[in-house]
């Protein structure tokens, strides 16, 4: 017998509605113990990664994509393991490549997912502080060149960005943009520093995450420059 919305009363939906998010909620948590912890302790040894890709062949390539769309969609774990890993398997270019690909994928989920569920799957991974803390990006007139150099920039919180963008009045075509095109030289950081230590260049890893170091702290003081800038104005 089904049960129809209208016979419900507010609270018995708003029950419903609050136990669904509590259920999608330990889902998360529980997938990010048992798939998330194990996947970036495998990624936190590149060289038998590296190796399980030699020997995976293309199907390897399949499966780090699909990875990396996970850990978009699953914000909660961390994506810099994931890139120094491809670059360390792969190489810089072709890590890029891959890192790309699975990142764009699992923005598109995340996009579609907060649009068909709103808010309250946002809050699932984030505080309502921390995404009323982005209420600066919805002023429509600088918005659009607000979000692209928030991903453009690395050391900014490219995760929370990403979950609170679809929650604004920003085209499909636009977020795809941003999704791929913006977040480059962030990827490009990591890879170059993966690929560095899988030629056993590590002077030249050194230097890349010295300044990929620098550059994300610079990032970041760019970043809570432009909220706060935009919080009092």
């Amino acid at each position: 017998m089904r049960i129809e919305k209208e016979n419900l009363t507010q609270k018995q939906i708003k029950i419903i509605s609050v136990t669904a998010f509590l259920l999608v909620g330990v889902f998360f948590a529980l997938v990010t113990v048992f798939i998330g912890g194990p996947m970036m302790k495998f990624f936190s040894e590149p060289e038998k990664f590296r190796l399980w890709v030699e020997d995976k062949g293309f199907f390897g390539k399949i499966a780090f994509v699909l990875m990396t769309a996970f850990q978009v969609v699953i914000a909660f774990i961390p994506g810099e393991p994931l890139e120094i890993g491809a670059g360390y398997a792969f190489g810089a270019i072709e890590g890029t490549i891959l890192c790309v690909i699975g990142i764009t994928l699992g923005s598109l989920a995340v996009f579609l997912l907060v649009k068909k569920f709103g808010i309250r799957l946002v809050e699932v991974f984030f505080s309502r502080e921390k995404i009323k803390s982005l209420r600066f990006l919805r002023n429509k007139k600088s918005r659009n060149f607000l979000v692209f150099i928030v991903f453009f920039l690395p050391g900014t919180p490219k995760d929370l960005i990403t979950y609170f963008v679809p929650l604004i009045d920003i085209k499909f075509s636009l977020f795809f943009i941003l999704a791929s095109i913006a977040r480059l030289p962030s990827i490009i950081t990591s890879t170059l520093g993966g690929g560095a230590l899988g030629t056993a260049d590590y002077i030249r890893a050194v230097w890349v995450f010295a300044v990929t170091a620098a550059i994300s702290g610079i990032g970041w003081l760019i970043y809570n420059f432009i909220s706060k800038k935009r919080k009092s104005g």
